[in-house]
């Protein structure tokens, strides 16, 4: 059945009213309006998705590889099909301007199935220990119900991460998208449930991290738990999920580094700040800490400063190359204290600055901004922002741009820019992060996501994905 009202939950195969009436209004963060209103769940909703789940899992952890991958190949297919609704849906409720979101927002999702697709056809659950040892038997196993609790800064980007590997594993699951941006995530269960996915395999839920997040990831029938969003959400979570042990996998937040040295190519630092700018600052792998060898810093400034002040910022629903809005008032008055601190705290500010972009006085727009001769010490080089703010610190020498870029709580993705092979190389091997880009490459499909330290645990993305919702059971004996 389809969706008729965005108040509705998808639990046990149908979309259903909640236990009790608790609306929360979904803002448009162009306009400030309202564009929609969802309900945010009560105990008795996370425990009836819970159960639909946990009735469903023997059946759904038992059907075989080649069931799963038909069925994700289908709901690829249909994905493709409402790719342009997906792309209206998160541009809409969070704010991405409707280019980038019909390319990387909506385009991530469809990248994150075929990859977990690929990755699943040729995974082998069961495999003998090594050829010395025929008799003992390695099996890999749905880990069990699961709680996917995902952030509304890249929507469809985490939410196919986190449910399509945990469908290719063989887990059921329950799905609680952020409230800010819930309404690409009914879509998707839409999707899911047009593809044809038995009844209780994934369930959705609305609701807020003090409600419906904190009731799943201490729910005694939840395995476990993967959350992308806040280190301190991350340790509540962990803390919650604690008591009843299950297995918990972190995708926190983040303050890459970004090292440019002096031989460097000559569009290392307009790309690195464009790269920092995507999304409008809103993303844990951006590289918002540029690090500059003292010899090239004087220019990387006036670079960072002209390509700040050529950066355009619109309304999302209007096509082109600009930024659009953060995506609420409390991003909003963050990120303005944090620009503030930065001032306050003896930064020099070359371009940008508080307050909103000249002809944007309604919608949560930030102006592109720069600071220049900040260290490391400053709250603007520490916190994570998540605003389209860049922070430039000069360096002297290769250890010294190393010590610089891991003094840092996180450790998700640094960024180097030199063209010297070896010494790029040697750097990142030194760098103390999930995940190294070197002259602006990307890294490829199925590619391992996730980070050290305070940027959580596990990895997303291809088999390490799919291994993340995956038990490892030893079996002496075969025959």
């Amino acid at each position: 059945m389809q969706m008729s009202d965005s108040r509705l939950f998808y639990i046990d195969g149908r979309w259903v009213e909640p236990a009790q009436s608790n609306d929360f209004e979904v803002i448009n963060p162009s306009t400030e309006e309202v564009c929609d209103v969802i309900s945010l769940g009560a105990e008795a909703d996370t425990n009836a998705a819970v159960e639909a789940a946990r009735r469903a899992f023997d059946s759904w952890s038992q059907t075989s590889k080649d069931d799963r991958v038909a069925l994700l190949e289908k709901l690829l297919s249909i994905y493709s099909d409402r790719a342009d609704e997906m792309a209206q849906a998160i541009s809409t409720e969070m704010g991405a301007p409707i280019a980038l979101s019909r390319t990387a927002q909506c385009g991530a999702g469809a990248a994150h199935i075929k990859n977990l697709i690929r990755a699943l056809k040729a995974y082998e659950f069961e495999r003998p220990l090594n050829d010395r040892a025929l008799d003992n038997r390695i099996v890999h196993e749905p880990v069990g119900v699961c709680a996917l609790i995902t952030p509304w800064n890249w929507p469809m980007n985490q939410v196919t991460l986190k449910v399509v590997a945990a469908l290719a594993a063989g887990c059921t699951m329950v799905l609680k998208p952020s409230e800010i941006s819930p309404l690409s995530s009914m879509l998707f269960a839409d999707m899911v449930d047009q593809a044809g996915f038995p009844v209780g395999v994934f369930n959705l839920v609305n609701g807020d991290g003090m409600g419906v997040g904190s009731q799943l990831s201490g729910h005694a029938e939840v395995d476990m738990v993967s959350f992308t969003g806040s280190t301190r959400a991350g340790i509540a979570i962990s803390k919650n999920a604690a008591d009843t042990v299950k297995r918990v996998a972190l995708e926190l937040g983040g303050k890459g580094a970004n090292i440019v040295f002096a031989d460097a190519d000559e569009k290392a630092v307009t790309r690195g700040v464009r790269q920092c700018f995507n999304n409008s600052g809103q993303s844990c792998n951006a590289p918002t800490r540029m690090l500059v060898e003292r010899s090239a810093y004087d220019q990387a400034v006036q670079v960072a400063a002209d390509v700040a002040s050529k950066t355009t910022v619109d309304l999302s629903e209007i096509d082109g190359r600009h930024i659009g809005p953060v995506v609420s008032q409390l991003q909003y008055d963050k990120i303005q204290a944090l620009i503030e601190k930065g001032i306050a705290e003896g930064a020099r500010l070359v371009a940008g600055g508080p307050g909103k972009p000249d002809g944007l006085d309604k919608g949560y727009f930030v102006k592109p901004t720069v600071f220049a001769d900040v260290n490391n010490q400053m709250s603007i080089a520490q916190e994570e922002i998540f605003g389209p703010v860049l922070t430039i610190i000069p360096f002297d020498t290769e250890e010294d741009a190393i010590r610089i870029a891991n003094d840092t709580p996180y450790g998700l993705t640094n960024y180097l820019q030199t063209q010297d092979g070896e010494k790029a190389n040697r750097v990142a091997r030194k760098l103390r992060s999930g995940m190294v880009q070197i002259n602006g490459t990307f890294l490829a499909g199925g590619s391992p996501f996730g980070g050290y330290k305070q940027s959580g645990n596990g990895r997303e993305g291809g088999v390490w994905g799919l291994e993340d919702f995956l038990e490892v059971k030893a079996i002496s004996g075969w025959s």
